[in-house]
């Protein structure tokens, strides 16, 4: 069974070309199945990823890292709600978060369900609920 959480004023802000930029004010972050079980993902059902480096709800991965990755960002005005908080960046955006790890999408991921990031570099994970 899917989960929606709903968030106010999700949008997804990606480092990658304008056209991967997430158009979504307003969406959600679900919950998907895929092959190791059911994720996380945005509100068009691409995988959210953890990264081990963050720390005590700091993101980690900024520049070269962040193209790859590219962080799920809050819209101005957006609001936490449960288990859903959002986090500072260094440039002063504010990044979703799930239990206060940071969430990202992964660059190579080229479809919903796709889950291509998962255990990169013995430090990138699939979100779960």
């Amino acid at each position: 069974m899917i989960k929606t959480f709903l968030l106010a004023n999700l949008l997804l802000i990606s480092a990658a070309p304008l056209a991967n930029a997430a158009e979504d004010a307003g969406g959600a972050i679900k919950e998907v199945e895929t092959a190791k079980g059911d994720v996380l993902a945005d509100a068009k059902g691409m995988t959210l990823y953890t990264f081990d480096k963050d720390k005590n709800g700091e993101p980690a991965c900024y520049d070269a890292c962040a193209r790859k990755w590219p962080p799920l960002l809050a819209a101005k005005g957006a609001e936490a709600s449960g288990e859903f908080t959002l986090v500072k960046r260094h440039d002063g955006t504010l990044q979703w978060a799930h239990e206060g790890m940071p969430l990202y999408l992964f660059q190579n991921d080229a479809k919903p369900g796709d889950i291509t990031g998962d255990g990169f570099g013995g430090v990138w994970h699939v979100a779960k609920d």
